[in-house]
């Protein structure tokens, strides 16, 4: 009773019409490429955009995994014939993936890389799991009569489409390790689904091909042996990355939380960065309401080690322009509750009300006067005998020697337009 439990022969569909549908997908040619080429479109733009459900869909659509099986089976078989075949149409759909999703990376004006395309970078011993569990799942399916439902679950959880139009992102924009990892696991879950049918295969005692003596069948079993460890071992190693990683990154949100969030202290800015070992990690905070001294820095950052983080340093950014960024971002993203969006929105108004954009402003100035040493700008606010304020644009210059009237007048004329104002004060520096 407990052997029929598990016993895969029943509802199995005939050998024959089996091995039929499976050579019938190995093929890459009229509509299998077409459908390949708008499927990897699809995954690319969904990548692009970041959006999991476009991905998903690509992966439902695309015909990639018919040569993968059809390699498990021929190995299965010893059917060298078939399993020529199988892998020179699976170069064929890989080269044809790459080069649509190069083209497409290479010619879209948005390049950064989103999470979409972030999460199939570093593959580690997980994604071997399931690339072999899903395989079992797949070729099961495909051996029964009633194929039922896995085959879409199993598209899904292989996901043979986003690496590859990864990979085809890294080469696009010269990210060699992008390209690598996403490489690395596109070619762990070929191996993976290959070797799930090999097994299922055997189990359900598909014929060989002719004679096969037992020199060619240990020949076999060797070389999948030694393809086997070649991709477990540098996924156990990334496995030990990721989890160290996230390790890292619960120390890390121990220590905010214990050292400033549980102090009243309101985040607007955070960023880890967790690197290789014997150089330093970072942890990059920014403040809405508080200011650190160089002491209190040093401070902080010489606590770092009673929460588990040696190696690691603490970085504090409180200049003005990126605290009102980071803070307009929190608020853009419903992180910051009402009254502190309310104190953000006016320290930001305030902000904005006493500088100007000054972007590349040195650059140009000193181009058109090669004397000058330095520029600022600000809006200097003036009290008058009526008690009515107004803000008055002030610029003031650095130069080795003063400059002519002339000259200063100049650069007044300059500054009025590229600023956009009606008047401007003027000012050196002694």
């Amino acid at each position: 009773m407990f052997n029929n439990f598990f016993n895969l022969q029943e509802g199995e569909e005939q050998k024959e019409k089996v091995l039929t549908n499976v050579k019938s997908s190995i093929v890459f040619s009229g509509a299998n490429v077409w459908i390949l080429a708008c499927a990897i479109m699809i995954a690319s733009v969904g990548l692009n955009v970041n959006s999991t459900a476009v991905v998903i869909g690509a992966m439902l659509i695309s015909p990639l995994m018919g040569p993968i099986v059809g390699a498990g089976f021929s190995l299965a078989m010893f059917d060298f014939q078939l399993l020529r075949k199988s892998l020179k149409n699976l170069l064929i759909s890989t080269l044809i993936g790459l080069l649509v999703s190069f083209l497409y990376f290479l010619l879209t004006p948005f390049k950064e890389a989103q999470s979409e395309i972030l999460s199939r970078t570093s593959p580690n011993i997980y994604d071997v799991l399931i690339a072999f569990f899903g395989g079992l799942v797949g070729v099961i399916a495909v051996t029964r009569v009633e194929k039922g439902n896995p085959i879409p679950g199993v598209a899904i959880a292989t996901a043979l489409m986003p690496p590859l139009c990864t990979a085809g992102y890294g080469l696009a924009t010269g990210n060699l390790s992008f390209f690598g990892g996403a490489l690395f696991l596109y070619a762990i879950n070929c191996v993976f689904i290959c070797i799930a049918t090999y097994f299922i295969a055997k189990l359900l005692k598909y014929p060989a091909v002719g004679f096969v003596d037992e020199k060619k069948e240990k020949n076999v079993r060797n070389w999948i042996t030694i393809i086997t460890v070649a991709m477990i071992a540098p996924s156990i190693f990334f496995a030990y990355q990721f989890i160290q990683q996230q390790r890292f990154k619960e120390m890390v949100s121990d220590y905010v939380k214990k050292e400033f969030e549980s102090k009243g202290n309101t985040i607007v800015y955070q960023k880890t960065n967790y690197s290789s070992p014997g150089v330093p990690r970072t942890i990059e905070l920014a403040f809405l309401n508080r200011k650190f001294t160089s002491k209190q820095i040093e401070e902080e950052n010489a606590k770092l080690k009673e929460f588990g983080l040696p190696n690691t340093q603490l970085i504090i950014r409180q200049d003005s322009a990126f605290l009102a960024d980071a803070s307009a971002k929190k608020i853009a993203n419903n992180e910051i509750d009402n009254d502190r969006s309310k104190l953000i929105s006016e320290l930001n108004a305030s902000v904005k009300k006493y500088t100007f954009q000054t972007e590349n402003l040195y650059k140009e100035a000193s181009s058109i006067f090669p004397e000058l040493i330095s520029i600022s700008i600000a809006k200097q606010e003036v009290f008058s005998k009526t008690d009515s304020t107004k803000l008055i644009p002030v610029a003031l210059y650095e130069t080795e020697k003063p400059i002519s009237k002339p000259s200063e007048e100049t650069l007044r004329t300059w500054l009025k337009a590229k600023l956009k104002v009606d008047t401007i004060e003027i000012y050196r520096r002694p």
